[in-house]
């Protein structure tokens, strides 16, 4: 799975760009042209001026505000401007990201920033076959982007040298604590040269973060590119009060209402996934599911026939919530309410992006009553009552908006997949950060 970024013959823009006034060279900002972007996002103006310097960095921001671009950009300018030969399996560069797509998208990000550069860079992640991984690696490549149990894997087999890496980005760092990856983080940590530049990217920032953040970076420079407990501004959030048995009537209700749009839907468990999925398309509406027990191949082949068309729906967990990055998401509904409040935010963002506006819709029963006073809590703002529509059901929202309500049942699952992280033992996060609009795709 490797990808030589071409040389492609370029020709530089005519007019000044916001881009070049960053230090960023010609053919980068040529390929930025050619994407369509004309405006650094906030962290990216932020970020790329010191990076360009060689400073490590420490990042507070989600997916959707351009933190890919900001960490790229500055990387294909520096193993441009003094190029090595390729070693086999010894990249100079190493991203570690906590997911498969998110692998794959910042890959291809690579591709299109770099694209008249004489680079070549490396994707590795489990859940396909090695052979074509260690044929990269062997060809030799000077990016590697990889998830942490497949990189240790071709390690310990011999196919990957880390001694003369110069980079090392962590992405998504709180995501890697949250889906257990943390100990295979500091595994990765130990093998790598003491002189390198570091950078190190996080959503939210607890207390284990932060602690490794400091082990990592040497006088970093710190970007944060939003407040706290902000979410993203052009999605239009509103909530359905409506009884669980009535859900999906509901659901499928809303999904014909939107036809013309990609709609995500988020629930909580792998199973309820499946089932939901199986249930739309008996309605007549092409949906695939998406979560941790997929194949790559499912979730590769589900995701590139939702971003044509071929699907109108996708539903997922979690693990989609973060990374995903598909552009002409309208709608995103929560199925599901999620446990931890951060979750919502991050479900969420995959609408609106580019500057483009979203519609989130929550279904909320009696059972749901604690998450959504949570998540307004978070979000610091009421979440808008959708009731013209014949499943509106008052007593569940006078049930939910009462403060004397206790229910004395939980439809909630008790396995561990239900759970956040804070109940299995983790800490509590806080807030996500919404990102800029100029250049937030990835």
């Amino acid at each position: 799975m490797h990808n030589s970024i071409s040389s492609a013959p370029w020709a530089p823009v005519a007019a000044p760009s916001p881009f070049a006034a960053l230090g960023l060279i010609a053919p980068l900002v040529a390929a930025l042209s050619a994407k369509g972007y004309t405006e650094p996002s906030p962290i990216q103006a932020q970020a790329v001026p010191p990076l360009l310097t060689g400073r490590d960095l420490l990042g507070c921001a989600q997916t959707g505000t351009g933190k890919t671009a900001a960490f790229a950009l500055p990387i294909l300018q520096r193993l441009h401007a003094a190029p090595k030969p390729r070693t086999p399996f010894a990249p100079r560069v190493l991203v570690l990201t906590p997911t498969r797509e998110l692998a794959a998208q910042i890959g291809q990000s690579f591709s299109d920033y770099g694209q008249h550069l004489k680079l070549r860079h490396a994707v590795i992640f489990g859940g396909v076959g090695q052979h074509p991984q260690v044929k990269a690696l062997r060809a030799g490549c000077d990016i590697l982007v990889a998830t942490p149990g497949r990189l240790l894997d071709l390690h310990q087999q011999g196919y990957l040298k880390l001694g003369q890496l110069e980079v090392f980005v962590l992405d998504e760092a709180d995501r890697m604590l949250d889906m257990g990856f943390i100990h295979d983080v500091r595994r990765i940590i130990a093998l790598l040269p003491a002189k390198r530049q570091t950078l190190f990217f996080s959503a939210t920032l607890p207390d284990p973060i932060l602690e490794l953040s400091r082990v990592l970076l040497t006088d970093p420079v710190k970007v944060e590119v939003t407040p706290q407990a902000t979410t993203a501004e052009r999605v239009d959030q509103k909530v359905c009060f409506v009884e669980r048995t009535q859900k999906l009537p509901l659901l499928v209700h809303l999904l014909n209402q939107h036809l013309d749009q990609l709609t995500l839907v988020f629930i909580r468990t792998k199973h309820g996934a499946n089932k939901l999925a199986t249930q739309l398309e008996r309605h007549g509406l092409p949906t695939a599911a998406i979560h941790g027990n997929k194949s790559q191949n499912a979730r590769t082949r589900a995701l590139e026939d939702f971003r044509a068309g071929k699907l109108r729906v996708l539903v997922a967990t979690d693990i989609a919530a973060r990374g995903l990055d598909i552009k002409g998401v309208g709608l995103v509904v929560n199925f599901d309410l999620p446990d931890e409040p951060e979750s919502y935010v991050h479900r969420i963002g995959r609408t609106a992006r580019a500057g483009a506006d979203g519609v989130a819709i929550a279904l909320c029963d009696v059972e749901d009553r604690t998450a959504l006073h949570q998540i307004q809590r978070l979000i610091r703002q009421q979440l808008e009552p959708m009731t013209e529509h014949e499943w509106h059901s008052a007593s569940t929202q006078q049930a939910v908006e009462s403060r004397h309500y206790h229910p004395t049942t939980s439809s909630r699952p008790a396995s561990n997949q239900g759970r956040s992280s804070q109940q299995r033992g983790g800490g509590r996060s806080r807030s996500p950060r919404a990102g800029g609009r100029q250049f937030a795709r990835r």
